[in-house]
């Protein structure tokens, strides 16, 4: 804008000298030199009246600007002040809050240390028996059930996968009461091992599980059973030579007969235990851990201990199979196995893997996938009792007997 001014301002200047020279009749150095002076003074005169205007807009703007900051300072001053006051109300709830949580917390220490003085002197006017009444009857019960010689072999199958053949089965000890009903083991199981009856019942299962397996391999070699076996039993000083002595006596059927602990105790088990399953390995019997939680597992560890077999829920064995980051067994391989290759690597140390609990098709199907060698749940068979004919004839000594009604 200013650049037009001034072409302007020439342009004036250029038009008066040739005006001058023509019409006026001056001379052309004459001509020249006013239409110079009044470009120039043109020019001065812009730029005289800009800086004036331009220093009144710059006041202008500068006042302005001064207006701004001092009401900017205003607004700061007055949040300052809110915050202030925001903050003494905040600090004054707290306090009174807190005096009263520490009132309150004062009266609840005394309901609490009331009821307490109560309690313990209830509990010094009235002696609680040694064991509820309940317990009380359920241990009359599995003691009688044992005594009479009521206590039966209930048989699952093991299957291999995917022919669905019968390789394996489990025992199960099942007590019956005088009317023929059954005691469910959440019923005794717990009285059983408080009075240190859980080595008896176990002998009983042995007992049974080994002339089972004498009858099965007259049919069939092939075909093995797992034995549940307390950890309590083998840790038990007067039961286990005992036991001992019994499974040395049958060492042949150490490749039919496989013992099973759980999963947690396998974890946890002392030096006595320990001693005890290397005992019995060096028998050339085999063990089995059932409810496992999960796939890491040790293998070498498991190799060495003489364990053989790994149950675990096929739910959850799917889930972890299935989860590229789930747990996977510890063994010489360094690297995250695929869930394809987990039963492969488990095989490497001698432990296979059995899915229990599958109820329904579709779990076996997936269990296919990941080649998992052996199934058990209800899809493949319930638990059921032995013939009648089988179990007289199974039936336990009558030396035996005598050793069990001497317990009672």
């Amino acid at each position: 804008m200013i650049g037009i001014l001034f072409i302007f301002y020439i342009a004036l200047g250029t038009a008066l000298g040739l005006g001058l020279w023509f019409y006026a009749g001056l001379g052309i150095g004459i001509s020249v030199a006013l239409g110079a002076v009044t470009t120039m003074v043109l020019g001065q005169l812009h730029l005289i009246i800009s800086h004036v205007t331009g220093r009144a807009e710059s006041e202008e703007r500068f006042y302005k600007l001064e207006r701004g900051i001092a009401g900017n300072r205003e607004r700061v001053d007055l949040i300052e002040s809110r915050t202030e006051s925001l903050e003494d109300t905040v600090k004054h709830e707290l306090t009174e809050r807190r005096d009263a949580l520490v009132n309150e917390m004062r009266q609840l220490e005394g309901l609490i240390g009331r009821l307490a003085k109560s309690f313990e002197g209830r509990l010094s006017k009235n002696s609680a028996p040694e064991a509820p009444p309940r317990e009380d009857a359920a241990l009359r019960s599995v003691k009688a059930a044992l005594q009479d010689g009521r206590v039966d072999l209930h048989l699952q199958p093991i299957v291999s996968l995917p022919q669905r053949r019968v390789a394996f089965y489990e025992g199960f000890t099942r007590l019956r009461r005088p009317d023929g009903s059954l005691i469910l083991p959440a019923e005794f199981l717990d009285a059983a091992r408080r009075a240190g009856l859980m080595g008896m019942i176990d002998n009983m299962l042995l007992f049974r599980c080994v002339q089972i397996v004498r009858r099965l391999s007259e049919r069939d070699r092939r075909v093995g059973v797992f034995c549940n076996i307390s950890p309590s039993s083998l840790t038990d000083p007067s039961f286990f030579p005992q036991f001992l002595d019994f499974m040395r006596e049958n060492r042949d059927l150490a490749g039919a007969l496989i013992f099973e602990i759980p999963a947690d105790r396998f974890e946890n088990r002392n030096r006595e235990m320990r001693e005890s399953m290397e005992q019995l390995t060096a028998l050339g019997f085999r063990f089995s851990i059932d409810h496992a939680h999960d796939l890491n597992i040790d293998l070498p560890r498991l190799q060495d201990a003489g364990v053989r077999f790994i149950k675990m829920n096929g739910g959850e064995l799917i889930d972890q199979l299935r989860d590229p980051s789930g747990p996977r067994p510890q063994s010489t391989i360094n690297r995250h196995l695929q869930g394809e290759e987990v039963s492969a690597v488990c095989s490497r140390f001698g432990v296979t893997l059995i899915a229990e609990k599958l109820e329904e098709e579709v779990n076996v199907v997936e269990i296919l996938e990941y080649d998992i060698p052996y199934g058990q749940g209800h899809v493949f068979g319930a638990p059921k009792p032995i013939k009648s004919s089988l179990m007289e004839a199974t039936a336990p000594s009558a030396e035996f007997m005598a050793r069990l009604r001497a317990v009672g």
